[in-house]
């Protein structure tokens, strides 16, 4: 900054008034002090610029309360990254929330204390929820949507995988994994107000119609990610259903898929394919009852999320290619 004062003939203050955006400085000492910048290729340090705050930045990851493993492994992967970046003047907080309660996630937004600077957010697609997420956004809080998206909202950005290449994913490899077999395919879903659930639904319907007519889906049963509740569904399924050849589970609680199978005997011959990587799902990975995992990243979703949102408070550019999520797939014979 002293180099800009000097080579724009201007004090170190007016520099600060000009890099900051802030009013009381003649446009023609503003015209000089970027002319500076541009021909000494100044970039501010953002580290020295965040540790001289008078207050840290203060973030909040929103998830859901339940069982959910990747859940727990995104809450533990934000609760590290709090650690790491005391020290940067930002404080990352967790609150755990029933997402699937639309009201109950707008109260707990709604509450949310005003100087908080920006906020992820797992949300339901409900008109309470985008009321309370434009209202954070309206205040001048950051508002990124974490694994679901939500597009009605005043959101700024988006941290996630394209879900409904997720779907599509599933589908391909359900159809290679049963090849000329003919049945019934059963889907489970957390809930269809979770938008990542609906998209992932349909990139997988729309590719078992056009490329795999042998195959038959039945409709979606939600489970609410629970793992009793899933098993239920998958019983229910199995039940009805001598010739289902396969399952999807869109969401979570991939514990109940595999209890379902298991105890009706039909492990084998049963194409099951679900979502996230976890200690549960490797598991049953080697053991064949789960045939393939859709996986999403939660160390690189977490460290994304608050990459993001401090590019967002200090005005600067995101990077597309290094924020972008993967869509991993996983079976037994290529587990990291």
């Amino acid at each position: 900054m002293q180099d800009v004062a000097r080579e724009a003939g201007v004090s170190v203050a007016t520099v600060d008034r000009v890099l900051n955006g802030r009013a009381g400085t003649h446009a023609r000492m503003v015209d000089r002090v970027k002319a500076a910048v541009e021909k000494l290729h100044y970039e501010p340090d953002r580290l020295a610029s965040r540790l001289s705050r008078s207050r840290d930045f203060r973030f909040t990851a929103i998830l859901p309360v339940g069982s959910n493993d990747f859940m727990h492994n995104l809450e533990r992967e934000f609760r590290a990254l709090a650690r790491r970046y005391e020290a940067e003047r930002v404080a990352i907080g967790v609150l755990l929330v029933d997402v699937f309660d639309g009201e109950a996630l707008a109260e707990a937004l709604e509450a949310l204390p005003a100087e908080i600077d920006g906020i992820a957010v797992v949300a339901l697609d409900h008109p309470a929820v985008v009321e309370a997420l434009n209202a954070l956004a309206a205040r001048g809080t950051q508002v990124v949507t974490l694994v679901s998206d939500l597009p009605s909202a005043k959101w700024r950005h988006y941290v996630g995988l394209d879900n409904h290449a997720a779907g599509r994913t599933a589908a391909s490899l359900m159809g290679r994994f049963l090849g000329q077999r003919r049945g019934k395919v059963g889907l489970i879903a957390g809930s269809l107000q979770l938008r990542d659930h609906i998209e992932r639904q349909f990139g997988f319907e729309q590719v078992i119609a056009r490329e795999y007519p042998q195959l038959e889906v039945l409709p979606l049963r939600e489970a609410r990610d629970d793992a009793a509740r899933v098993e239920a569904a998958a019983r229910t399924l199995l039940d009805e259903n001598p010739d289902l050849v396969g399952l999807y589970n869109v969401g979570g609680g991939q514990q109940g898929v595999v209890a379902a199978l298991e105890a009706t005997g039909r492990a084998r011959d049963v194409v099951f394919i679900g979502h996230e990587l976890t200690e549960f799902t490797r598991r049953h990975l080697v053991r064949g009852t789960i045939d393939a995992v859709i996986n999403q990243d939660a160390g690189h979703m977490a460290r994304s999320t608050v990459r993001v949102l401090l590019a967002l408070r200090e005005g600067v550019p995101i990077v597309p290619d290094q924020e972008r999520i993967r869509i991993d797939i996983f079976i037994r014979d290529n587990m990291p």
